[in-house]
């Protein structure tokens, strides 16, 4: 699938996946944010999905790295080997791309050297402007919301690295928090749980796997078939050293994501603390909307709402949010230049 790039473009460049968006295709890559590259000739094997399924199965001589962490650059030199090979596959061999402006969704919390990085990393790839868009503006804006106006609004966007929590107004954000506590970090709990209860070893890989199958917030979730409530894990006794399967249940998952999902809701509730009395009274009639790959947690609406008494709802778009917030802001660039006014100054 090529396009010739005149029109300007958003890109999420997430810890998890990568995700380009022009206004005539909407989103036209979604990809992991995973590259792999010979050691010995530094040719690039493989990127996105491809390079992700070679993640603990490649050869010494090949390096397959997630080039971001945390929602930053992590290896640069990566990161931009990465890009380029998924501009590669939407563009023409980079034909147009020097006359295209660009906004990038970062997390709120990165500091200006994280954002530069990220600039200088698609500048480099010729862009004509880059723009540098907060990851809860873009997913508000993705979302529908309307950001424009005085009256607040809630939202928190939970990715890979970060979960970016912000309350707008008036184009910009008022307070937002940003926790390096997400789907990483679920991942991470989830292989823990199985160290210390079962003895078994398991890839980042499955656990992912095991967290979009029965990861739940609350533990009374109930699920629709029972079936759904439990599946097969396999990796490597710790004991013997040999190859294991198990049977996970959903309170088991419950158990293994308590801490972390209880860290973003503590973050939720310190942004609401430290919101304007006006704009506090403004987010109860409007509720707080999810986005982002977190927010497809079975039961964190609910589990949110049971600890402000806010009403949450989870954006159908929730995966795509950011990236069609960063492409919709440049419909009007006077807008965006506003939005990211902040960023531009650093």
């Amino acid at each position: 699938m090529c396009f010739h790039f005149t029109e300007d473009i958003g890109i999420d460049l997430g810890t998890a996946n990568t995700l380009i968006y022009t206004k005539a295709k909407g989103i036209v890559l979604n990809e992991p944010s995973v590259i792999a590259m010979n050691e010995d000739t530094k040719h690039v094997m493989a990127v996105g999905q491809e390079a992700k399924e070679m993640i603990g199965r490649a050869p010494a001589n090949v390096k397959v790295v997630r080039p971001l962490r945390n929602g930053v650059i992590s290896d640069f030199i990566m990161a931009q080997a990465m890009l380029k090979e998924f501009l590669g596959r939407v563009m023409q061999g980079g034909s147009g791309f020097r006359a295209v402006r660009v906004v990038v969704g970062v997390p709120s919390g990165v500091t200006g050297v994280e954002k530069r990085a990220v600039e200088d990393v698609v500048r480099q790839m010729g862009a004509k402007e880059v723009f540098i868009l907060d990851e809860p503006m873009a997913a508000a804006i993705g979302v529908g919301l309307p950001v424009d106006q005085p009256n607040g609004q809630m939202v928190a966007d939970i990715g890979g690295g970060t979960s970016d929590i912000a309350i707008i107004a008036l184009g910009g954000i008022v307070n937002s928090v940003s926790l390096r506590h997400a789907g990483d970090e679920m991942d991470e709990a989830i292989v823990a749980y199985m160290r210390k209860n079962y003895n078994l070893l398991i890839g980042d890989e499955t656990a992912e796997k095991i967290k979009k199958t029965l990861g739940c917030a609350i533990e009374d979730y109930e699920f629709e078939n029972k079936e759904d409530s439990s599946m097969e894990a396999k990796g490597r006794d710790i004991l013997s050293g040999l190859p294991r399967t198990i049977t996970v249940e959903a309170h088991d998952i419950y158990k293994a994501l308590e801490e972390p999902i209880a860290i973003i809701v503590e973050g939720i509730k310190s942004t609401l603390e430290s919101a304007p009395p006006e704009l506090a009274a403004d987010i109860v009639v409007n509720g707080m909307v999810l986005a982002g790959g977190g927010a497809r947690i079975k039961g964190l609406d609910i589990l949110i709402e049971r600890a402000t008494g806010l009403h949450v709802i989870v954006a159908e778009n929730a995966l795509e949010a950011v990236a069609e917030g960063t492409g919709k802001s440049l419909e009007q660039i006077q807008k965006i230049r506003r939005y990211t006014a902040k960023n531009n100054r650093i």
